[in-house]
């Protein structure tokens, strides 16, 4: 019986395969905490400068959540097919 040689270019292909999705979820992860940072720094400053210490920190940081779950959403379904 002959043995098969394992072809190369699937595992070159497998290996750029999972490269590709590593950048693609670790892009997502920091856009995430770059949004909800930057909301909840703004929230703060804001209620620094109209003195309503927690409301406004509270509201946009929670905005900043909800935002960054709609771009994790929006993302996973573009890709969808790529799987």
């Amino acid at each position: 019986m002959e043995q098969q040689q394992p072809n190369p270019k699937n595992k070159v292909n497998k290996g750029k395969q999972g490269l590709d999705a590593y950048s693609r979820y670790s892009t997502i992860a920091i856009q995430m905490v770059i949004i909800i940072v930057i909301t909840s720094l703004g929230g703060v400053k804001l209620d620094k400068l109209a003195g309503t210490e927690p409301i406004l920190t509270v509201v946009l940081s929670l905005l900043g959540v909800a935002s960054a779950m709609w771009l994790v959403i929006k993302e996973v379904l573009r890709n969808k097919g790529d799987v």
